[in-house]
């Protein structure tokens, strides 16, 4: 069930149950100017900061919109049931003790349950979180200080830790910050059902999300279908990773499918942007709040030093930034402003021969910015204003501005320490359209971000995640020739092959199939390690022998025509998610699996486009596509290869728990691709 939050994160009344945190939320709404009712509600006390206490819910004029229950984790239980009956439109639950404690208070689950059914339909944020700020409205159930400002638009930032929205909260990056909030353990509300109120109030612009693990991936989809519709992004700072994904499986698909892989591709199918750090979330929201997502991933750099241009360079190597080359018409016009000394390209280092002219700074970054690229960055470093005069430097700025204006570009001036660029100036950018970075690293992450969400959109929507529940009963492992046999089904190409329990009748097997053979032994999950494989046998004899060997693991064997030599290997697997549930996993494969990390996920269902991308970004994409000058390998049969699991994988979706075909043998162009080895595990309800 989805509950309105609007009464509780924009109230017109608030209530407030307990003594020092109380008093705080009392203060802060008073020093923002909040406009509305406050009530405060105590056993003792008459009156708090010159307003009248009530003794109970039932005293209080009315239901309040929005209630800060400050009390200890009993009493809050019995407050937010009276609210609730009362009709209050929501309640922040300060107190902690309860499932996050569970190791410490035995009965920290059962009173978070007990919390749980007190709210009824009522919304509640927590237990064991500091509540939120709306500096749009002054409205605070926040006890604590806080360094933000009243606005009139901006970006909200949501997350679980307290004391990281109290860190978020100090910026000094000029990042206009709307909304703070915060969900502590997220008993019945949600990050994802907040960020969706949050969206709605058409003074939001973006959505920042620190989230330490999901809790809905039907809430997750909601908000990413809202934050397209309304053209408002999102970003996350996603860390931690589940138990589950550490749960040792039979399968390589496992070590390369890991819980943050999967929240990645997640997050990308979804068109939610994904950073690694705090302040690179605080910079990819200034640029969405400025420049909303990016078109593509094309931006231009200038800088008045080589060597920035330099580090703005190799800072774009292991990102998907692209500085590309400059048009034709551009050359000219730079050369005639920054004279024939300077060497046209991107990043540009213009020299020091404007400096300090607005006037050719302006007609130099009007030339750039005419180039079509997404994002224009200028390298700016500040100096010390308690010793040095900027005078100079804040002529940069306004030669940017103006150059911004003129062409309708986007445009962020970087400075490469985050120290180096005052507030004030951050802030008159702001003003102006014109993005003020902190660090050239967060810079172009907010590029690569802010472009991935423009990519994402620019597609049709995604079909919905696939979702099954798994299984219950005992996980039984397919031997590979039935494994083989069900993928068959579905599209995937097998060698031929015959089964045999003794190791004459291997050898008889072989004879009918015709030499060379690969000879393995049934019911092993590593054979090479265990030896229960033995390839391009050439007789009768030679397979009789390999049998006789392996006979002691092998509860029988699998004789099949040994394949050509392939052009590259990959593995195709699937698992199961605790979140995204059953997913896929490509990548190089064979011996190479682990030892160079190659690999993508695709969260299901999916489809050729996606499939196709895929494969391009992976590192053995060269050798398919014939590395130096090798034959190129068959790349429609191998998509089809990996549709052909995929389907597998959806038809089967409440029953799988881990798919693993490797290697897939990838042939010359137009000879196709073959599973040469495969292992499914299914867990079936009993």
């Amino acid at each position: 069930m989805t509950r309105s939050l609007d009464r509780l994160i924009r109230p017109k009344s608030i209530a407030v149950f307990g003594g020092k945190e109380a008093r705080r939320v009392i203060f802060q709404c008073d020093k923002m100017g909040f406009s509305g009712e406050i009530w405060p509600v105590h056993p003792r006390e008459d009156e708090i900061l010159g307003r009248k206490c009530y003794r109970s819910v039932a005293e209080l004029p009315g239901a309040p919109d929005a209630s800060f229950v400050g009390v200890n984790r009993e009493l809050t239980i019995g407050i937010i049931r009276d609210l609730a009956a009362r009709g209050a439109g929501g309640a922040v639950c300060y107190a902690s003790g309860f499932r996050e404690a569970v190791s410490e208070l035995a009965d920290g689950d059962d009173l978070q349950k007990a919390l749980v059914d007190a709210a009824g339909d009522m919304p509640i944020l927590g237990p064991n979180c500091y509540g939120f700020i709306n500096m749009l409205d002054g409205a605070l159930l926040w006890p604590d200080q806080h360094g933000m400002l009243r606005i009139e638009k901006g970006v909200a930032v949501l997350t679980q830790s307290s004391n990281i929205a109290c860190n978020i909260s100090m910026q000094q990056r000029g990042l206009p910050l709307a909304y703070i909030l915060t969900a502590g353990n997220q008993a019945q509300t949600g990050l994802a059902d907040l960020a969706c109120a949050v969206l709605e109030d058409p003074r939001v612009t973006a959505v920042g999300l620190h989230i330490e693990g999901f809790d809905s991936l039907e809430s997750l989809e909601r908000l990413a279908v809202r934050s397209r519709d309304l053209k408002k992004p999102v970003v996350t700072l996603k860390v931690g990773k589940s138990e589950q994904a550490q749960l040792a499986t039979v399968s390589h698909t496992a070590s390369l499918a890991g819980n943050d892989a999967v929240s990645s591709a997640l997050l990308a199918r979804l068109g939610i942007g994904r950073v690694e750090t705090l302040p690179e979330l605080l910079e990819t929201l200034k640029l969405l709040h400025v420049a909303g997502p990016l078109p593509n991933h094309d931006i231009s750099s200038m800088s008045c030093s080589g060597g920035e241009a330099s580090l703005m360079a190799d800072a774009g190597v292991k990102r998907k930034v692209n500085y590309r080359a400059l048009r034709d018409f551009q050359r000219q016009p730079l050369r005639e402003t920054l004279g024939q000394m300077v060497t046209i390209s991107n990043p540009l280092d213009y020299h020091t021969f404007v400096w300090g002219n607005r006037e050719k700074q302006t007609a130099a970054f009007t030339t750039m910015m005419q180039g079509g690229y997404a994002l224009n960055l200028v390298v700016l470093d500040f100096p010390r204003l308690d010793r040095c005069d900027a005078e100079d430097w804040t002529t940069t700025c306004h030669a940017v501005i103006d150059a911004s204006k003129a062409t309708g570009a986007n445009a962020g001036i970087v400075a490469s320490m985050g120290e180096n660029m005052p507030e004030a100036t951050a802030e008159m950018l702001m003003r102006n359209g014109v993005v003020p970075f902190y660090g050239i690293e967060e810079a172009l992450a907010a590029a690569d971000a802010a472009a991935g969400i423009g990519e994402a959109w620019s597609r049709p929507q995604s079909a919905p995640l696939l979702k099954s529940a798994a299984g219950e009963g005992e996980a039984i492992t397919l031997t590979e020739h039935e494994a083989k046999q069900a993928l068959a089904a579905h599209g995937l190409t097998v060698p031929k092959g015959l089964t045999a329990q003794t190791p004459q009748a291997a050898a008889d097997a072989a004879e009918r199939l015709g030499f060379p053979v690969v000879l393995k032994g049934l019911g092993v999950a590593h054979k090479t390690e265990a030896g229960a494989v033995k390839l391009n046998l050439q007789s009768g004899e030679a397979v009789m022998q390999a049998a006789e060997a392996m006979a002691g693991v092998a509860s029988g064997f699998l004789v099949e025509k040994m394949v050509g030599k392939p052009v590259a290997e990959l593995i195709i697997g699937a698992m199961r998610d605790p979140v995204a549930g059953p997913v896929l996993t490509i990548g190089a494969g064979g011996i190479l699996v682990e030892l160079i990390e190659d690999s993508a996920i695709l969260t299901l269902p999916t489809d050729e486009k996606a499939i196709r991308e895929s494969i391009d970004r992976l590192k053995i994409a060269k050798l398919l596509n014939g590395y130096r000058g090798g034959p190129k390998g068959d790349f429609d049969a191998l998509v089809a290869a990996v549709a052909s699991a995929a389907s597998y994988v959806v038809s089967n979706a409440s029953i799988i728990e881990e798919l693993d075909v490797n290697p897939i043998m990838v042939l010359p162009a137009g000879d196709g691709v073959v599973a040469a080895d495969a292992l499914i595990r299914l867990r079936e309800n009993p």
